[in-house]
């Protein structure tokens, strides 16, 4: 039987962020401490965990077959990989920061300077397009902490809040790229392995459709229905069943959440009663 192979980082929040949407399409692991390889229960797919900078590779080259990981690494990878689908969490940017004592006039600043860095292709490339001289100091791990020992004049890093930056007495002077987790997958997966990926694209869009949708269940007097239908469209129109209550029926509907809430007086003033709002984990459109 084929199997979808699919790498995962091995911890942190781009691994829980990663497991969890698994979960939320129905894909069940069995998961044990310190394991590098997890078989899905209930659908043709085992999970391998690596450091995240070892994915876009291990994907290129067809160890694995898709790849769930940050933008920032398929860029400075450079890997040959398709980009299946945007997932839209674990958003950070990469970013240069300097001292907060600086007084930061421009890329031109950083001309002369060394510049520490867990990004050095990506970096190098901003470089170049800016016309910037200057040393690229590769460093793995607490780039932050390298003005302050000496070791680099600035740095260029993930941000997310930025508190890291601050606690270091840094500020952000360079958006060069924003990043968010991708799915990636290798470009010569066999048919039956694409029929099991587009399968699991289905479900992720089946997630991602009802995001921030909410179900909407009310009673309401007949002879107001068109004027609260007018306010509530559903995905194509307001399901309406009549009550047991003479000139009474109920309706139905799907919205966004921000959507109720510039509604909702409108609806009381219309009649509308027993009003309900209800989570939608999944949508088929």
């Amino acid at each position: 039987m084929t199997t979808l192979r699919i790498a995962i980082q091995t911890k942190g929040r781009l691994n829980q962020d990663s497991i969890e949407l698994l979960s939320d399409i129905g894909i069940q692991l069995t998961q044990g401490k310190r394991k590098l390889i997890s078989k899905a229960t209930n659908f043709p797919v085992e999970v391998l965990f690596l450091r995240d900078d070892d994915i876009p590779k291990t994907v290129a080259s067809g160890i694995a077959d898709i790849g769930i990981v940050g933008e920032n690494e398929v860029l400075e990878k450079g890997e040959s990989v398709n980009i299946a689908k945007r997932l839209g969490f674990s958003k950070c940017r990469l970013s240069l920061a300097i001292p907060k004592a600086e007084t930061y006039t421009g890329p031109h600043w950083f001309n002369n300077k060394t510049i520490a860095t867990s990004y050095p292709e990506t970096l190098k490339k901003f470089l170049d397009d800016n016309d910037v001289s200057a040393s690229i100091h590769e460093i793995s791990g607490s780039v932050e902490v390298a003005p302050s020992i000496g070791l680099a004049d600035a740095i260029f890093d993930i941000v997310s809040s930025g508190s890291t930056l601050i606690s270091n007495n840094l500020k952000e002077v360079e958006i060069v790229t924003k990043s968010e987790a991708l799915l990636i997958t290798n470009r010569e997966l066999n048919n039956e392995k694409l029929y099991l990926l587009q399968d699991l694209l289905f479900r992720l869009d089946t997630v991602e459709t009802a995001k921030g949708k909410k179900y909407i269940m009310l009673n309401a007097p007949n002879h107001r229905l068109d004027e609260i239908k007018g306010l509530l469209p559903g995905m194509k129109s307001p399901t309406i069943i009549p009550l047991a209550n003479e000139g009474w029926s109920s309706l139905h509907s799907v919205i966004d959440e921000p959507q109720f809430w510039n509604i909702i007086k409108d609806l009381k003033d219309l009649g509308a009663q027993s009003i309900l709002m209800l989570p939608i984990e999944k949508m088929v459109l």
